[in-house]
């Protein structure tokens, strides 16, 4: 049986009478890297929030670890790490300082939490230089979020687009962070807009559509339920080079087996598999022009 960590079920939530989430279901296995995706209004942050239990479902429930997530669940809150999308800093305190601030609050000694920052501030390769928060460039103090998400050393980290504005260099590094975490043990759900950083290390994702649920699996399950796939074969004919593109794998055979009967010599076989963005630009389309 899977090691489910977190389970979704009929999760609904409403704001004055409007939809954010519309009864979605999903499970996320134990050390897994879970992605949601979805345009924006999908609904990512509101179920990222209710799953940290941040706010509160208006039905349905949330499960971690078979505990039930409410508002005021304190033994749960104590094994997360949430990071939202925008995460002010104190600008006036010091990386150490603002760290030591919240190890306090996680009730983490003194000593484990001066080992806990040196080993933070190493693995994200943040060198704070005794200078304040405030003076710190976005992908420095997104760093030092993520810092503070893992002070406590959660078994469970929601991130909300992690990489959200920074540049190429630092948002790699930190999508390379957080495959660390999956390889130390933790398991992690964030949303995303760069669809190419979901499919680069994710086990599972959910595609979110105006609260709903348009599709949920692992990366190969969406291809090949969802995707197509191209094979390219390169010849020569009469002098003459020609490609010829097949998507059906039951013609594959045949057209080798013409090519060379006539006369031809195969130069290359190639294969083109939809990738991430392509499968959810077709599920959006979809659903967007679905009948009322």
């Amino acid at each position: 049986m899977e090691d489910i960590m977190i389970t979704a079920r009929g999760l609904v939530k409403t704001y004055n009478g409007q939809s954010a989430v519309g009864g979605i279901d999903f499970h996320v296995k134990k050390g897994d890297v879970f992605g949601i995706i979805g345009p924006n209004g999908a609904g990512k942050t509101t179920t990222l929030k209710m799953i940290s239990g941040l706010i509160p479902p208006t039905s349905g429930q949330v499960l971690i670890n078979d505990q039930l997530v409410t508002v005021d669940n304190i033994q749960i809150k104590k094994i997360i790490g949430y990071l939202p999308e925008e995460s002010p800093l104190y600008e006036n305190m010091k990386t150490r300082d603002y760290l030591r601030f919240f190890a306090s609050v996680h009730d983490v000694g003194k000593k484990e939490a001066d080992i806990r920052i040196n080993t933070l501030l190493n693995h994200l390769n943040l060198e704070e230089n005794n200078k304040r928060l405030g003076t710190f460039s976005k992908g420095m103090k997104r760093k030092v979020a993520i810092a503070r998400s893992l002070i406590n050393d959660p078994q469970l980290l929601i991130y909300d687009e992690p990489t959200s504005g920074l540049d190429p260099q630092t948002a790699h590094y930190i999508l390379g962070f957080i495959k660390t975490m999956k390889e130390r043990g933790k398991t992690v759900i964030f949303s995303a807009h760069n669809l190419a950083q979901v499919e680069s290390i994710c086990d599972r994702v959910l595609i979110m559509k105006l609260g709903g649920s348009v599709a949920n699996g692992s990366i190969n399950e969406l291809k090949e339920q969802y995707g197509t796939t191209i094979h390219s074969i390169t010849y020569q004919s009469e002098g003459l080079s020609q490609i010829l593109t097949i998507s059906n794998m039951d013609e594959i055979n045949r057209a080798v087996k013409d090519i060379m009967d006539g006369g031809g010599v195969i130069t290359d076989i190639s294969v083109t598999e939809s990738d991430l963005e392509e499968i959810f630009l077709k599920l959006i389309e979809v659903v967007d022009s679905a009948p009322a």
